[in-house]
């Protein structure tokens, strides 16, 4: 009897245990989680001014400077690769949940498209960060040339982030950026070309869907090649749409081609734009690799 009511109360205790354990762990996913939507949503301004009063008391006796400068660094790094995406689905759910039957559909459209456009893969800044580092130490004349690219790659894609709208010329910018990153860290692996007729330039055209097929063929198909291999992106105009098509001479369609999440991402994007009057195609190109056609039409 004694050994029951001991093992009775040892049961209790370990269960009383894991219930603050539990409570903790919720707690801090909940303080976690309200930071990290505070941080999306503050103005950079504001985070600027938080960060400056952090710094000054860094300096002080008081202060923790190698702490501060971690948590700058951190709340940094948040904000710039996933503030924009929690910002957007915040939006996008407070736009819903506000909506009524009269006024706010537009709000809800825009707030759909903008969390499909902030869903960005963080993946190609950190590793062009890391391959930056090794190229400091490495190929200084290298990791200018990669620097200048990159600055350039942001200067366009950031201001898209914001943007329901761009044009063909600044996503050519965009893409080219990124390919001559990937041609310094890829080396004679990777080739591109970009052949775009004139009156094409200054046609508008979503953002973020023209990287998004450059970095599909990248990834599916010039990455997994063991040869070196070509893109081609070509922009055209055919009647009274916008034909943009992207080339690669890689390995081909595969079994989960056409199934990835930047590609639904587009078929989303295209269908809350234009319905069915745009179209996204993905086909086997001749003699190997992938074409990706995107038709986008030009007048209401």
């Amino acid at each position: 009897m004694k050994k029951n009511r001991l093992a009775k109360a040892g049961y209790d205790n370990a269960k009383s245990l894991l219930d603050i354990v539990r409570e903790i762990v919720e707690t801090g996913t909940s303080l976690w989680w309200r930071f990290f939507d505070w941080l999306a949503q503050v103005e950079w301004r504001k985070l600027m001014m938080i960060w400056l009063l952090l710094l000054l008391f860094g300096l002080t006796p008081f202060g923790l400077p190698k702490q501060t400068g971690a948590f700058i660094v951190l709340s940094f790094g948040l904000k710039v690769l996933a503030g924009g995406k929690r910002k957007a689905e915040l939006e996008a759910r407070e736009a819903t949940t506000h909506a009524d039957e009269e006024g706010m559909e537009r709000r809800v459209v825009e707030a759909r498209m903008a969390a499909l456009q902030a869903q960005v893969e963080p993946h190609f800044l950190f590793n062009t960060l890391a391959n930056l580092r090794y190229l400091i130490r490495t190929d200084a004349d290298a990791a200018q040339q990669m620097l200048d690219h990159l600055v350039g790659y942001l200067q366009n894609a950031l201001p898209d982030m914001r943007s329901v709208s761009s044009t063909v010329q600044r996503e050519l910018d965009l893409a080219r950026a990124y390919l001559s990153i990937m041609q310094i860290r890829m080396g004679e692996r990777l080739q591109f070309l970009i052949d775009a007729e004139e009156d094409a330039l200054a046609m508008p055209l979503p953002p973020a869907m023209l990287i998004s097929l450059v970095e599909n063929a990248v990834k599916h198909g010039l990455e997994r090649a063991s040869r070196p291999g070509v893109i081609v992106i070509a922009a055209e105009v055919r009647g009274d749409s916008l034909r943009v098509t992207v080339r690669d001479n890689g390995i081909g369609l595969t079994e989960h081609s056409g199934q990835g999440f930047g590609l639904a991402n587009i078929h989303q994007r295209l269908a809350l734009l234009y319905g069915a009057r745009a179209s996204l195609t993905v086909s086997a190109s001749e003699p190997c690799g992938v074409d990706a056609v995107l038709t986008v039409p030009q007048k209401e």
